[in-house]
This record gives C-alpha cells, sequence and structure tokens, in this order.
C-alpha cells in the first residue's frame, strides 16, 4: 500500500479568525462544521494516477476536534473512474496508513459517499471552490508587511499534516446538508489553503 500526492487544500468552516481547533481549542460556539477540498495536481495510489481529481469531506464536528467523533459526507469529483474513485475513497479513509489515516481516525461517521461537480481554483492561497449546489467558499488570505501570505505551522492539529496553512477568511461561505442539519450563509469567517505533499509507502522514494 502506498501513496504519493501533491497538490493543495482549501478548508473553510463557521468558526470565526483563526479556527481553534487547529491549536486544539475547542470551536467557536462549541461544534464546528466545515468542508475541506483536496485539490490533487499530480499523484498515484497504489499505481493508480489520480492527478486532477478533487476530494472534499464536509463534515460536522460535534467539539474538541481531537476527540473526534466527525460526522462526515464525502464527495468525489463527477471525472474519476470507478478504479479511481475507489483509490481515493480507501485513501482517504485511512485505509492506507500514513498522514491521511491520522486524519481519517477521528471520522466518527461517515455518512455517504458521493459523486458531484467540484470546481477548484486556488493559488497563493486565493480561490473559490464549489461542490455543485451543496458547498460554495471564496477565499482570501492574509498577507505580513511584505506581502507574504501568512503563514501557520507546527499546530496541533491539521488537515494537512506536515505543510505550512495559510490562514486566511472566506468572504463568502454556503453549505447546505440535510443529513449534517446545516444551512450555513456566512461572511468573513475561518479559511484555510495550503499545498500538500502526502507520501507513504514505496511511493516515498519515488
Amino acid at each position: 500500500m502506498s501513496y504519493r500526492l501533491k497538490g493543495n487544500l482549501l478548508e473553510v468552516c463557521t468558526c470565526k479568525i483563526l479556527c481553534p481547533c487547529w491549536v486544539g481549542e475547542d470551536p467557536d460556539g462549541g461544534t464546528c462544521d466545515s468542508s475541506l477540498a483536496y485539490h490533487i495536481d499530480e499523484g498515484q495510489i497504489d499505481g493508480v494516477d489520480v492527478a486532477g481529481l478533487t476530494w472534499v469531506n464536509m463534515v460536522h464536528i460535534p467539539g474538541n476536534v481531537l476527540q473526534g467523533n466527525w460526522r462526515v459526507v464525502n464527495f468525489i469529483d463527477e471525472h474519476a473512474t470507478e478504479e479511481q474513485a475507489q483509490a481515493l475513497t480507501s485513501l482517504f479513509h485511512g485505509k492506507l496508513g500514513g498522514p491521511l489515516a491520522d486524519v481519517s481516525q477521528l471520522f466518527g461517521e461517515i455518512i455517504d459517499v458521493r459523486r458531484a461537480k467540484i470546481e477548484f481554483d486556488v493559488q497563493d492561497g486565493k480561490g473559490r471552490f464549489a461542490v455543485g449546489e451543496v458547498v460554495s467558499a471564496d477565499l482570501e488570505p492574509y498577507r505580513g508587511p511584505t506581502g507574504q501570505v501568512t503563514t501557520l505551522r507546527e499546530s496541533i492539529f491539521s488537515t494537512i499534516p506536515g505543510s505550512p496553512a495559510y490562514v486566511g477568511k472566506a468572504a463568502t461561505y454556503r453549505q447546505k446538508s440535510t443529513e449534517l442539519k446545516q444551512d450555513i450563509d456566512l461572511k468573513g469567517h475561518n479559511a484555510i489553503s495550503g499545498p500538500f505533499l502526502f507520501e507513504h509507502g514505496a511511493a516515498r522514494a519515488a
């Protein structure tokens, strides 16, 4: 079992800026509702090429992020073949080990895995993603005095383990899910993005 993926994450949630989950504190309001989009620029999973595809976790976190028990609906890029969809599902559900297994162990209930039209356009911490009519968000990063994007490193929790995260805010964040009891329409709340490189098994040496 091996994989090597390179790409970008965009994450939005109902917390204020910065989301307390990343530093291990309780979320604003006691719970955190979020969507995390992983866009893969290049990569393979057990020899299956998955470049150009996007995977989304839409979640409800009932309390402190480190306590787990997330309720999750997953979305797979509609362009994925059945082989690619199976490979992505095994990977993001933690069956192949490595850093993504560390994230997926926080899942308490995976409600469904669905195909959807997914839009993803993020560059240097700025951009947009959407999942059909279910999720849409626009991200603008914070920048330091030199114009560089503000980054978060060595946080106790990360959805891109081993990589720096760009701190930002969502100019808009819309999300609807009957299963997760979500009807979100926010402006100016937390958003985080960042490049990732996930490697595990023999793929690490590729």
